[in-house]
């Protein structure tokens, strides 16, 4: 039982605890539905308590802590550049979140274009009339905020759930 003072927090990724432990014959692997229809539900929630824009501000606000969490736990911040997107690639691959491509980069503008095939929040969703990756955002956001020490604003510009075949995010530092 929990000490009523005491809260879960997510303050580091060893705090989601010792799967492979905890988990000897399931193992660490869910159902891409399973993820879903946790996130959706808490997106119908909020949505239906809120509204939509509320829900959205949520699911950006914990993309970006998971992002940020996942940044200093899981990469390597000290890389170049370069070499850090294509450990981000990787370890997003190894994870089996999604496949990310960078098409654009602008360091003078401090901006960026990013794409993410088979992604978790909605590669293969029948079509919206909008975006739905706001969990993506926020965890690009989060990830590169750590990385460069510096808030970005991030824009999913394109959307499987929108008609698109990849999630495309227009991404740059408003300062």
């Amino acid at each position: 039982m929990l000490d009523e003072e005491k809260d879960i927090n997510f303050v580091s990724w060893a705090e989601l605890g010792d799967i492979i432990t905890g988990r000897p014959n399931l193992g660490q692997m869910v159902p891409v539905a399973v993820y879903r229809a946790l996130q959706y539900s808490i997106r119908h929630v909020l949505s239906e308590e809120f509204d939509k824009e509320f829900a959205n501000r949520i699911l950006f606000k914990a993309g970006k802590l998971v992002g940020e969490k996942f940044c200093q736990d899981l990469l390597d911040v000290n890389l170049p550049l370069t070499e850090f997107f294509t450990q981000l690639q990787n370890v997003l691959v190894e994870q089996k979140m999604g496949i990310l491509r960078i098409e654009k980069v602008d360091m003078e503008k401090m901006e960026f274009l990013l794409t993410i095939a088979e992604d978790l929040d909605c590669s293969g969703l029948p079509f919206k009339d909008s975006v739905v990756c706001n969990f993506d955002e926020g965890f690009l956001a989060g990830i590169l905020k750590v990385y460069m020490g510096k808030n970005f604003d991030v824009k999913e510009i394109d959307c499987w759930g929108t008609g698109d075949r990849v999630c495309r995010f227009l991404v740059n530092n408003p300062e």
